[in-house]
């Protein structure tokens, strides 16, 4: 591992910057009428909610059926765009069962 040693004062600079664009992200957000990832859905969720298997949500991801916002390798989902795609999911699935 290794470590890196930097000054208090850059530190105390980067920590402002940080807690400055924090400000600007939590503005931004309450201009979008208060829109928060707490209201998003991640993977396990959607995969619960529509009794999917993973691999079945990233097929909805590729072929544009489910909309999606990923942040790093985090992928989040709007409950709307999941309540969306309920009926053509459930559809799919009992004409498979037939």
């Amino acid at each position: 591992m290794e470590v890196l040693i930097i000054q208090k004062e850059a530190f105390e600079k980067m920590a402002a910057k940080f807690s400055r664009f924090t400000e600007r992200v939590d503005a931004i957000l309450s201009k979008q009428g208060g829109k928060s990832l707490n209201g998003w859905m991640d993977s396990q969720e959607v995969c619960r909610q529509l009794n999917i298997s993973p691999r079945t949500l990233q097929t909805l991801r590729a072929n544009g059926t489910l909309a999606y916002s990923q942040i790093n390798h985090k992928v989040f989902y709007k409950p709307e765009d999941v309540m969306r795609i309920v009926k053509p999911v459930e559809r799919k699935r009992a004409d498979k069962a037939v």
